[in-house]
């Protein structure tokens, strides 16, 4: 038996990783900190009885994996545009209230705070919106084994352990989950870092590019194949396009301001509109893919609730607001 004095001590330092690890199997960042929570709060009510079989972070991770599994017994997956639909066209039966879309979440939120290179990257690398987009596609429990196998590196027993099965029948979900993925996931390809000098340098001329009204610099900004996707609107874009409804939304000088953030590793703003009240109101979130100095893919996210998770407030002050990054 241990003593619940010291619960907060042993497990909260893992609160950050198993955010991360819910928002992978959920695709919502919203679903992820309630699934959280209730581990958390599971996990208070058993420690007790907790008899150190195992660490206590494979516990933790046990609770979590199967809260979540329980919760996607009756949620549908969470798509982008383009896991739904070829470009271009809106599907009939697609409509705003029949679709629950993925949500971007803030780097800050899930970024680990060792400080340790090779696991921010890591972390970053497994929260990329196409790759939560094509976990999705996968069953909830092929989703789980895949994460904790090749994202977080449990052992093979050690998964067996969590999701109360076999480690043979692991390895043959593992096999199979391995083998989905490779058919909808997007090819390996040289993403830049959020924190990397031209990727912020990148940001910040997309930025003025929106806000000046330049249609000329944000085509310039553009990869020819660079691909445009709009939740919650069904409809996405690429190539000439996507360009085209890019540059379509840029309005006119002074419409939009916005703030650099970053969100699932990728660079990423936060997006005001002008109002009639002469104010700068919420709009969404804005995620880029770039690759190098270009942006081969743009995620509009029209929800302007998730500026309250980045940190921001739903009108623009006087002053530029400090994001979370």
């Amino acid at each position: 038996m241990r003593d619940g004095g010291d619960f907060a001590d042993q497990t909260e330092r893992f609160r950050r990783e198993l955010l991360a690890h819910c928002y992978r199997l959920l695709g919502s960042a919203d679903d992820a900190e309630d699934m959280v929570q209730e581990t958390y709060l599971r996990a208070w009510r058993s420690y007790g009885g907790f008899e150190g079989r195992s660490s206590v972070r494979t516990w933790l991770y046990q609770i979590a994996t199967n809260t979540c599994l329980t919760a996607m017994q009756h949620r549908a997956r969470r798509p982008l545009p383009s896991g739904i639909g070829h470009p271009g066209n809106e599907p009939s039966t697609a409509t705003q209230a029949d679709i629950t879309w993925l949500q971007p979440i803030p780097d800050a939120l899930v970024t680990p705070e060792s400080g340790d290179p090779a696991a921010v990257a890591v972390s970053r690398e497994s929260l990329r919106l196409a790759l939560i987009a094509s976990l999705q596609y996968l069953p909830p429990r092929q989703r789980a084994v895949l994460i904790l196998r090749d994202v977080l590196a449990f052992p093979a027993t050690d998964v067996a352990g969590i999701l109360g099965t076999t480690t043979a029948a692991v390895k043959s979900s593992l096999q199979r989950a391995r083998a989905r993925l490779d058919e909808v996931a997007p090819a390996p390809d040289h993403v830049t870092e959020p924190n990397d000098p031209a990727a912020r340098a990148l940001l910040d001329r997309y930025i003025a590019a929106f806000e000046n009204s330049d249609a000329e610099a944000l085509r310039q900004l553009l990869q020819a194949d660079a691909t445009l996707e709009l939740p919650p609107s069904p409809v996405w874009f690429t190539g000439a396009d996507a360009a085209t409804h890019a540059v379509a939304g840029l309005g006119y000088p002074g419409d939009w301001r916005m703030v650099a953030t970053s969100a699932n590793g990728q660079p990423a703003a936060a997006a005001y509109r002008h109002g009639a009240d002469g104010a700068y109101h919420a709009f969404g979130i804005v995620v880029l893919t770039a690759a190098g100095t270009i942006i081969t893919g743009i995620t509009v996210f029209a929800d302007r609730g998730l500026l309250t998770r980045f940190g921001l407030p739903q009108v623009y002050p006087a002053a530029a607001p400090a994001a979370r990054h």
